[in-house]
């Protein structure tokens, strides 16, 4: 499985981004697909997450403001994030996996860089 994810960019505190992520190869079996990020210094954190099903996952610092949505049919995962706050800047990672044991693949990292 390849993961494919584009969309970052730099917008000011308040703004909006979308970032998608495509999945390629043995995709269809995926249970779990979602967004990590890495601020410099800090551990990589969960942002959000979505079953096959549509369940969701989202860490606190975004819930209200971040939306993952899945589009099965194109192994695609889409991260719509609102109101951003400089504190949301960091490299995100796309991620996908089978179950509740973590991601099994990771894309590589898009920059979100949000200015204050």
């Amino acid at each position: 499985v390849q993961l494919q994810a584009s969309g970052g960019g730099l917008v000011q505190a308040g703004g909006s981004l979308r970032l998608s992520c495509a999945a390629s190869g043995n995709a269809y079996s995926l249970v779990r697909m979602g967004w990590y990020r890495q601020a410099p210094g800090k551990q990589r954190e969960l942002v959000a997450t979505i079953t096959r099903g549509g369940t969701t996952n989202y860490a606190e610092s975004v819930k209200g403001r971040f939306a993952v949505s899945r589009d099965n049919a194109k192994n695609t995962v889409y991260l719509e994030m609102n109101s951003l706050k400089p504190e949301d800047s960091a490299v995100y990672y796309c991620a996908a996996g089978y179950g509740g044991d973590g991601p099994s693949y990771w894309g590589k990292g898009t920059q979100v860089t949000v200015s204050s």
